[in-house]
C-alpha cells in the first residue's frame, strides 16, 4: 500500500514536478514513437531535479536516450496497437514483487471485498 499515480507525460510539467526531488523514484514508458522526444525532455526535467529514472522502453529508445538512469528496461519492438499491454507488464510485476517484498498478501487485498460486492 504505496502511493503511486500515473501521469501522462504532457501532464508532468501541470504540477507534479514540484514533487520531484533525489527520493522520488520516476518510471518513465518511453517507447521509440512520435512522442518519443517530448518524453526525453520530461526526462531531463526529471534528471535536472534529482529524480531517480527507471527508464522502459525499446531497443531504439534505448540507444536514443542519453540519459543516465538508474536502470532501463529494453522491451521488443512491437506494434503500436499491442504497445500498452507490453509495456505495462514490467509494471505489473514490479507491483507484484514490492507486494511480495512488504509481506502483503497479494490474493487478498485490503477493502477490495467493498468494491467488488453486490447486493
Amino acid at each position: 500500500y504505496i502511493h503511486a499515480e500515473g501521469y501522462a507525460a504532457g501532464e508532468l510539467k501541470h504540477g507534479p514536478i514540484a514533487l520531484i526531488d533525489e527520493n522520488m523514484p520516476v518510471i518513465v514508458i518511453a517507447p521509440h514513437e512520435r512522442f518519443f522526444d517530448k518524453t526525453v525532455s520530461n526526462m531531463q526535467e526529471v534528471a535536472a531535479r534529482g529524480g531517480r529514472i527507471i527508464l522502459i522502453t525499446d531497443e531504439k529508445g534505448a540507444a536514443a536516450s542519453k540519459l543516465d538512469t538508474m536502470h532501463t528496461i529494453v522491451l521488443p519492438e512491437v506494434d503500436e496497437i499491442i504497445a500498452p499491454m507490453i509495456f505495462s507488464l514490467p509494471l505489473q510485476l514490479l507491483a507484484y514483487h514490492t507486494a511480495v517484498f512488504m509481506g502483503t498478501d497479494v490474493d487478498q487485498p485490503r477493502n477490495l471485498a467493498k468494491s467488488v460486492t453486490v447486493e
